[in-house]
């Protein structure tokens, strides 16, 4: 016949341990009873293979600072509409990945006068992204036909703008006196009929999770000059003559693991 014990506290008859039942017991904690440590340790059994589920909100290693999770060839699934936060370094991942690329692409032509070496013009060439995470790095990649008035300096800058924030100029030359900074550089010296096909590369940081805008500025090195965006100043309706087309497109790229 069972019985029933009932007392507030079991202490070891002897020494610190204490133990209940014998090998292939079962100790059960019925339905609506709680089982509560407070300011103590569980040690549990080096392999569990219980499919029970067990909540909590913190595991840590036994000993040492190093904690393993599964054997070689397990597989862990992370189910639809979980999320795993990262708060520390992650490594042995591969270095991070692609999260999402965006392109954009400017076909029609664009012409300016302008009034002087700063008077910065907008030719239309942009790309917007929504960074997935404040740690990523942003590739700009850009490739675009500028032309202009014969034997005048023409100068590119690249623009980042943060919804909301201020403009910031990326791979800007460092001041030298009162000589303009630009991003790329360039001279006409064709007779009016020259062009350039301008490459621009760089890895920026914005550090936001905002809606960031990129675009092309242009800009010629004294008033009165004109500037031009995928043709040349002296472009003539003939078959010979050309017009291109000029791209942007940015990469977000994750420095950890998502």
């Amino acid at each position: 016949m069972a019985s029933v014990l009932k007392v507030d506290k079991l202490d070891p008859q002897s020494g610190t341990a204490l133990e209940i039942g014998t090998s292939g017991d079962t100790i059960t904690v019925p339905s609506g009873a709680g089982l509560t440590l407070t300011d103590s340790t569980l040690l549990l059994p080096t392999t569990i293979t219980s499919t029970t589920e067990v909540k909590t909100n913190k595991i840590s290693p036994a000993t040492g600072t190093a904690f393993a999770l599964g054997d070689s060839g397990d597989t862990f699934t992370v189910p639809s509409g979980a999320t795993i936060v990262n708060s520390g370094t992650a490594t042995g991942f591969g270095g991070g990945g692609v999260l999402q690329f965006k392109t954009a692409a400017k076909t029609d032509t664009y012409t300016s006068s302008i009034t002087g070496p700063t008077d910065w013009k907008s030719p239309g060439l942009t790309v917007d992204i929504t960074p997935t995470l404040s740690t990523s790095k942003i590739l700009v990649m850009a490739f675009y036909i500028v032309g202009g008035t014969q034997d005048y300096e023409m100068a590119q800058r690249m623009v980042r703008t943060i919804s909301g924030g201020s403009a910031v100029y990326l791979n800007l030359a460092d001041a030298s006196g009162s000589m303009g900074r630009a991003s790329t550089m360039e001279r006409m010296s064709g007779g009016g009929r020259d062009s350039s096909v301008v490459p621009f590369i760089y890895l920026d940081a914005p550090a936001t999770t905002t809606a960031t805008t990129y675009h092309l500025e242009i800009v010629a090195e004294s008033s009165g000059t004109d500037v031009y965006l995928n043709r040349t100043q002296g472009e003539t309706d003939v078959a010979g003559d050309f017009r291109g087309g000029s791209t942007i497109s940015v990469m977000e790229i994750a420095t950890g693991v998502l």
